[in-house]
Parts: structure tokens; C-alpha cells; sequence
């Protein structure tokens, strides 16, 4: 959305599918909001329009203390694009500006710290030190309403360098200091007798870890990704509890300065509000607003908190916008129905890029990997439930002794070869990855999929640019959004489990009745061609 009428537009129907893809700020009271912020819509000559909540705290806006700006889900745009500012924000996102700085930021994306500067505050109105900052500042606010630590230790924890700079940061973000928003948030609970309902916090301190309440925009199909998780999950390194309906989701975490132990909760009942009238999109989004997972995290290092909630955000897809994938989709003879009965359903990445793509060129059941994990990965100090290690890096299965093909693609890895992380290009590591002896287009493509959160990679395995006409059409027909395409015709049995590449299709649409159990048995059934379900 592009021009400032239309926005004013979706804040006057306090549109929620906007909430992350911009903001507006009232220069009257110096406050900067979401799109679906219920508080009196503003008259249109004072409201001012962001692409970013950095670039309205640069203007001198404070966040807004009712809708809670900085807790939105982040924009699929981000996903979406394959330029340098789309790689930017989702190196961004991972903390590297944190622990490189922007040297390091501008190294990984192959330009000039001059030029990163320059695209990106063109394009958004902030720099990567400002859209950093807005980072981790809502980091701390999430340390200060779900954790008892001490102001000094949180500073540190959430990025910052100094406690003047924590401080100094927090008041001009959010018109408080540290303490007093640790307070107001207590003040809140204490009124309303349990945790607050804010989109990035659960408000309270939990025992087993900090809680915190990741936010999706429109509807989820919260059912299906916990399936697709549950039967390939690697014992040891995941497990799912519970029964359907009910289920959490646990795994272990490799992250930058420690280790630790994430946990999902399956929604049990509805966590979403009824969307005004105004700004339906089609059949599959109506009445549906958003909602939240509940999370909890377990770190041995507070500061890889950030990387941490990125990394299951972009496990359980909860950028996604799933307006534009409908109506996209909708508009399909093959596709309409099957988005109209699943609303929502995701295209699941992954927590640890390079734990992803050792698991499909592993292939076999999940509990091959199982084994690999038992024998090269790393044993957490303590047991916990059926989690007992750390998967193995890249650079623990390059010896001898590890089978082929996994050697090759780790030594690859381990030597930069190729490059699987947050902001890596997608287009070369996926020719990186095909060129590799044992590993193929199909596996390839998978793993761009999952592995590096392409939401338009269901067309590598055939449909592409190298593709028979026929298929370049029907798969030119869903872009951006391929791999959502690829799961509903996985989840409806009309494409192979596994297989990327669409064919003609010819003739499925009369075949979609009375096929939904099937339909999920073979999603489930393996995730590439050439391997049972273990990524």
C-alpha cells in the first residue's frame, strides 16, 4: 500500500491486515501507531505515514502505549523480496547489526556500508543502526514486563552499550523509564488479574522461561503446522507433548552466545477479535483479525533473545500475510477451493537453516537424524523431557567417518560454500546447493523453501524459468506466494508429498471433493522426492 489516502483508508476501519506493513504517527500528540490502533481515528491533516517504526521514532514519535506499535508481526515483504533491503531486514532481524555492526552487515550483503545506508533509509526513512535500535529496544521492553531482571543486567541483555544509552533510548521510545514501564506493566496485571493481552509480551515471569506472545497477522491454521511439525520432529532434538487440540511444540536452540529451549502452545480456543466490515479481501479472510502463539523461552545467554524469537517466528511463518496469499490463490480454479477450506495455512521454515538442509540430504525417518544428533551433537547439561542435545554444526559432520552426501554439504557449509543464513541470496545458494554431488534441483529447492523462507520457491523443481511452458504459467499464476501454493496441493493430495514441481494439474479441480483425509495423509508423507519426512 503505497499511497497515504488509501492508508488513512485502512486506520479509519482500523484494518489489522496492515498492522507491520506501515505505521502512522499524529503530530498533535506525538504518538506513532499501528493501522488497527482503537483509539479515535485522527484527522487526516495530522496523521503522518512510515514504512518502519524506526523511521517514526527517528521523526520524534513515541510509541503508543495502548496498540503497541512495536509488537506487530513483521512485514512479508521482508520474505518476499531478494534485493538488498529485503536481505538487509532480515539480516537485520537476526541480530547481526548487534554483533557486527554494520561493517558486518554491509560484508554479508556484498556493498558498501555507504550504500546499505543509503537504500535503506531511502526506502524505509531509517538506517540499519536505527532499525537495530527499534529492535532492541522492544526487546527490552519485553525483558522488562516478563522478567524480574535487574534494569542493569537487561540493558546488556537487550543489545545496548551503556545504561545511559538504555535509558535514553527507552524514554524517547516509549515516554518512561525503565522502571516506570516495569511498574506500569505490574500496575496492569495487577488491575486486570491476569497477564496482559499485548501482542509482544505475555506480562508476567514465568518459572519455565520467559513467556512471550508471538503475534500473526489474519488467520492461522494452527492445526495443520503443529501436524507438519509433530511427524518430523528429530527425537532429542524436538518433541511434541500433548494430544490434538493441545499440543506443545519443544526443541532445543544453537544460538549465538548459548543454547536454549524454545516451547509453542497450539492455540485451545480462539485468541483473535472480530475485523470491522471495512476491507474483507475474500471468503477465506473473513472474520479473522490476527491472534498470537503462546512461547516460552529458556536461554542460558539473555542476549540471543531477539535471534531466538525471530528464529521460531520464522519456523511457524508468522509474517506471512495471509490476505494477500487468498486473494492471490483464491483467484485459482485449483487453488480457490482448497484456500477457502484452510484459511491461513503456512509454509513452515525453519529454526536452524543448516540443521534443515543436513536433514533432507540426510533423508530417511526422523529418526535417522535422531541417530546423527546422538552421535556428533552436542548433550545439554540437563535432561529435558525427551530433549537431549544440540543438533550437530556443519563443522562436527565433516569428518571421514560422516556418510556422503551430508560431508560434502557440510564441509560446503563449513567452508562458506554455501551460505544458509538469514539474509543469505537465495538464487545462489540454491545453484550452490544443486551443484553439490548427491544433494539435486529437488532437494535444492526444498531446502530454499524452508530453509531460507522463500514464500515463492514452488516452482524450482520444474516450473521455473527452465520449466515446460505449462508449468511456467500455472506456477507464474501464484507468485509470489508458489509455496503456499505447493502446501494446499501437498495438503489436498493433488501434488506428490514432496515434489516442488506443479505439472499441468489438468483435471484436479473435479477431483477435490471428499479428498481432505487423504489430502492430509499425503502432505505429511515426506518432504522432498528423494526423502521420508525428516525436514
Amino acid at each position: 500500500m503505497r499511497d497515504d489516502d488509501a492508508r488513512y483508508e485502512a486506520v479509519s476501519s482500523r484494518d489489522a491486515r496492515f498492522d507491520g506493513e506501515f505505521f502512522f504517527a499524529v503530530v498533535t500528540t506525538g504518538i506513532y501507531c499501528r493501522p488497527s490502533c482503537p483509539a479515535v481515528t485522527p484527522k487526516r491533516v495530522n496523521v503522518r505515514f512510515f514504512v518502519s517504526a524506526a523511521a517514526a521514532q527517528a521523526a520524534g514519535f513515541r510509541a503508543c502505549r495502548r496498540c503497541r506499535p512495536d509488537a506487530v508481526p513483521g512485514s512479508a515483504e521482508w520474505n518476499v523480496r531478494a534485493d538488498l533491503v529485503g536481505r538487509a531486514m532480515r539480516f537485520i532481524g537476526d541480530g547481526v547489526v548487534d554483533r557486527e555492526g554494520v561493517g558486518g552487515l554491509a560484508r554479508r550483503l556484498g556493498y558498501s556500508a555507504r550504500q546499505v545506508q543509503r537504500q535503506l533509509t531511502a526506502e524505509l526513512g531509517a538506517g540499519p543502526v536505527a532499525l537495530a535500535r527499534a529492535r532492541r529496544a522492544h526487546t527490552a521492553r519485553v525483558l522488562l514486563q516478563t522478567t524480574d531482571l535487574p534494569v542493569t543486567e537487561l540493558a546488556f541483555a537487550a543489545g545496548f552499550a551503556s545504561i545511559r544509552q538504555f535509558n535514553d533510548t527507552m524514554r524517547e521510545i516509549y515516554a518512561g523509564t525503565p522502571s516506570e514501564l516495569r511498574a506500569a506493566a505490574a500496575g496492569r496485571r495487577g488491575r486486570a488479574g491476569a497477564p496482559s493481552q499485548g501482542a509482544g509480551g505475555g506480562g508476567r515471569s514465568a518459572p519455565g522461561g520467559i513467556a512471550l506472545r508471538l503475534a500473526y497477522r489474519g488467520p492461522y491454521a494452527t492445526a495443520e503446522i503443529f501436524d507438519f511439525l509433530q511427524v518430523r520432529a528429530v527425537p532429542g532434538v524436538e518433541e511434541v507433548r500433548g494430544s490434538h487440540g493441545i499440543r506443545t511444540y519443544r526443541r532445543t536452540l544453537r544460538l549465538t552466545y548459548g543454547s536454549g529451549i524454545a516451547e509453542v502452545d497450539e492455540p485451545t480456543g480462539p485468541r483473535t477479535r472480530k475485523r470491522p466490515p471495512a476491507g474483507l479481501v475474500c471468503p477465506a479472510a473473513r472474520g479473522a483479525d490476527g491472534g498470537w502463539l503462546e512461547c516460552r523461552l529458556r536461554l542460558t545467554d539473555l542476549r540471543d533473545l531477539s535471534t531466538a524469537v525471530q528464529r521460531m517466528r520464522r519456523l511457524f511463518d508468522l509474517d506471512a500475510d495471509p490476505y494477500a496469499v487468498a486473494e492471490r490463490l483464491g483467484a485459482d480454479p485449483t487453488l480457490g477451493p482448497l484456500v477457502a477450506e484452510r484459511p491461513g495455512l503456512r509454509s513452515p521454515g525453519a529454526a536452524d537453516p543448516e540443521e534443515l538442509a543436513v536433514r533432507i540430504v540426510l533423508g530417511g525417518p526422523p529418526e535417522r537424524a535422531a541417530e546423527l544428533v546422538r552421535a556428533y551433537g552436542k548433550p545439554l547439561d540437563a535432561v529435558d523431557g525427551g530433549l537431549t542435545h544440540l543438533f550437530p554444526t556443519p563443522g562436527e559432520l565433516t569428518g571421514e567417518e560422516v556418510a556422503e552426501p551430508v560431508r560434502t554439504l557440510c564441509t560446503a557449509l563449513a567452508d562458506g560454500t554455501v551460505v544458509l543464513d538469514a539474509g543469505a541470496d537465495r538464487y545462489a545458494a540454491e545453484r550452490a546447493l544443486a551443484a553439490l554431488p548427491g544433494v539435486g534441483a529437488k532437494a535444492a529447492a526444498y531446502i530454499r523453501m524452508r530453509a531460507l523462507g522463500d514464500p515463492d520457491s514452488g516452482d524450482s523443481g520444474g516450473a521455473g524459468e527452465g520449466g515446460p511452458a505449462g508449468e511456467r504459467a500455472v506456477a507464474g499464476a501464484w507468485r509470489p506466494w508458489g509455496a503456499y501454493a505447493v502446501h494446499h496441493l501437498w495438503r489436498a493430495g493433488l501434488l506428490p508429498a514432496g515434489e516442488l514441481s506443479v505439472g499441468e494439474l489438468s483435471g484436479c479441480a473435479g477431483a477435490l471433493p471428499g479428498r481432505a483425509e487423504e489430502a492430509g495423509r499425503g502432505w505429511e508423507a515426506a518432504p522432498v522426492a528423494v526423502a521420508a519426512p525428516v525436514g
